[in-house]
């Protein structure tokens, strides 16, 4: 089926009316800032580096020199790359709150009863579809504060569980993502809550912001692993916040050029409409964006992420159902000695089109588009493994969401 992908040319590529906006966003993720934040997270005591996998086999068998996947499944102990960017928006929230630098505070400090007793009682509140959420409460519960979490309408009971079970309140809405981030918005303003979400509106910029750079430390893991730099870096995109703060990282730590690609599901690719339609401004979509890619069920694009993204992508992807199943089928089942990766749906979906886009020929002029060949080196990240078991081994095991 021909439109399992739908693709567009970014026409605003390197074409910044707003320019300084974006050289000056670009500065919250240079090399000595996305240091400092690994730094805070290594102080973490049981902090480790998640691997980074070859996949020599495959790469051979598409036709490209190499590709890399980076395993953030093995994260914290909690199967996704998310509490990344929750830990640090905590630590950076109390540290001002402290009156502090959080350069001069490690997370094991701000445990300390005397800490917790300079800080009183606070409940951090959040929207998530599972991975954010859940970190969220890992973090404030690890530092001895209260969580309360919300998840749109259609989330897995197991990942609804997994929240209760670091000890937060959690509860599945009526709502979908973006109208359920202005319920909790609205819990807590009246509640004196402390919000904790990665994207911004107006008056909202600070915390998604912190939230943005915790996210880099997986990148600096990656070019730490990686013996040269790719040549193509394939970056799912929710709200954009994730895709771009790797882009503004990797824009910044190599000098030759990357082609970045974004990748949403059919329900909610309101990157992929903003490109179609070729303007300044971004695109929402709405509705009830039921997709097993449940961490990009996002309709309305992050203002900052978007300026950075539209700056630097050159093509976004929009993908249906089954290229996520796809990709988790393929990374689960490796070639010859390739190892085995466990990803769940959002993780898989930039595998499953990047194999599609070097196997189906209805795909060739994106190929050529994006110049994908033989000395092409990829670079994809495996954002969460299986967070929900049940779909995960209906997928494998049975053969839910076949490839048309």
């Amino acid at each position: 089926m021909k439109d399992k992908l739908k693709w567009v040319k970014n026409k605003q590529l390197r074409v910044q009316g707003n320019k300084e906006q974006v050289v000056t966003l670009l500065e919250h993720f240079t090399v000595e800032q996305v240091d400092r934040v690994e730094r805070f997270h290594r102080t973490y005591g049981k902090f480790e580096e998640t691997p980074l996998r070859r996949l020599d086999a495959l790469a051979a068998d598409v036709g490209v020199d190499q590709i890399c996947v980076k395993d953030e499944s093995y994260r914290f102990g909690l199967n996704a790359f998310k509490v990344l960017g929750g830990v640090y928006a905590l630590g950076q929230y109390l540290a001002k709150v402290l009156g502090k630098n959080i350069d001069e505070l490690s997370f094991e400090e701000l445990k300390l009863p005397e800490v917790k007793k300079r800080l009183g009682e606070l409940t951090f509140i959040s929207t998530t579809d599972g991975n954010h959420g859940r970190g969220v409460a890992w973090a404030a519960r690890e530092l001895g504060f209260k969580a309360r979490i919300y998840m749109p309408a259609g989330s897995a009971e197991e990942r609804l569980d997994n929240i209760k079970n670091e000890g937060a309140y959690a509860e599945i809405t009526q709502m979908n993502y973006d109208d359920t981030v202005r319920y909790t918005s609205q819990l807590a303003e009246e509640n004196g809550w402390i919000i904790v979400q990665d994207t911004m509106w107006e008056g909202y910029e600070e915390i998604p912001l912190w939230i943005m750079q915790g996210y880099t430390t997986l990148m600096k893991e990656v070019v730490q692993q990686l013996e040269e730099a790719p040549t193509h870096v394939f970056l799912q995109a929710g709200v954009g916040s994730f895709a771009s703060a790797m882009v503004a990282f990797l824009q910044q730590y190599y000098k030759p050029d990357i082609t970045f690609v974004l990748v949403e599901p059919h329900v909610a690719n309101c990157y992929y409409e903003s490109f179609k339609r070729g303007t300044e401004q971004s695109v929402n979509v709405g509705g009830a964006m039921q997709t097993i890619m449940a961490g990009l069920a996002c309709g309305e694009p992050s203002p900052v992420a978007w300026n950075i993204l539209k700056a630097y992508t050159k093509v976004s992807v929009s993908c249906a159902e089954d290229v996520a199943a796809t990709g988790m089928r393929v990374l689960g089942n490796p070639l010859e000695m390739d190892p085995r990766i466990i990803a769940g749906e959002s993780g898989a979906v930039p595998a499953g089109c990047f194999y599609a886009i070097m196997t189906d020929s209805n795909y060739q002029d994106l190929k050529e588009v994006l110049q994908i060949n033989t000395t092409s080196r990829v670079l994809l990240v495996n954002t969460e493994g299986d967070t929900d078991v049940n779909n995960y081994r209906d997928i494998m095991w049975h053969g839910k969401y076949p490839t048309i």
